[in-house]
């Protein structure tokens, strides 16, 4: 492995650790950015003229443990167009468990998938970026994900935007580095989410609160992105 791999090995393991519950999908900091997250998709399939998505052949790289590929299954792809990577293999074991078998799971590194060039209508990738500190290894995987792409589909891109200085594992991907990352490409651009340390705070008053304050665009940390390649 890449010293930048064993790297990326090691941050997951060490975030794997018993938390304080910021995860729980139950929460309600969890489920609202969740459920904003599903609002974008099905804009995003509207926008870039995917139905039927059934007949959309998808890859999502760093597919963790297949929450992504079961919310796209919810809107109506279909399992067997669906194939996910993933690094960490205790990750690949839950992904096998939880989806359909017909949807492929792939364990290893993703900038060295022996897939079909231009074989994907959509590459997704959600919150990766921001845990690959190296800027050659960003390059690399990028260019592979642009490889996999075929003429006329795209990237969507999920992830945040700002460093957190109280995680030093992470760093945020301003949208001019992912300009820099794909420069042949038009991108669309929404930015998207409460600051997840503000959301925890006001959705134990009450869930609606992360609708007000969400309002406010400079309270927003992520972006989510349709990333195209020309025809």
């Amino acid at each position: 492995m890449s010293s930048e791999v064993e790297e990326i090995h090691a941050r997951y393991a060490r975030r794997s650790k018993p938390d304080s519950g910021q995860y729980d999908p139950i929460s309600p900091a969890v489920y609202m950015s969740q459920q904003e997250l599903e609002r974008n998709l099905i804009w995003w399939i509207n926008l870039a003229g995917l139905q039927p998505v059934s007949d959309r052949q998808v890859l999502e790289i760093g597919c963790g443990a297949g929450s992504n590929l079961l919310q796209l299954i919810k809107l109506g792809f279909s399992p067997e167009n669906l194939f996910g990577n993933e690094l960490i293999e205790a990750r690949v074991c839950k992904a096998r468990a939880r989806l359909p078998a017909a949807t492929q799971i792939i364990h290893g590194d993703a900038s060295k998938l022996d897939l079909s060039t231009g074989s994907f209508d959509v590459v997704l990738q959600v919150t990766v970026f921001s845990s690959i500190l190296d800027d050659s290894f960003q390059k690399k995987l990028a260019d592979r994900m642009w490889e996999q792409t075929m003429p006329g589909g795209g990237i969507l891109w999920y992830d945040f935007i700002f460093n957190n200085p109280r995680n030093p594992d992470v760093k945020g991907v301003p949208v001019k580095r992912i300009k820099e990352l794909f420069p042949k490409s038009t991108i669309i651009i929404r930015k998207t989410t409460l600051a997840p340390p503000i959301s925890r705070l006001v959705t134990k008053i009450h869930p609606c609160l992360y609708t007000f304050f969400n309002m406010f665009p400079f309270l927003r940390t992520h972006v989510f992105c349709w990333i195209q390649k020309p025809l």
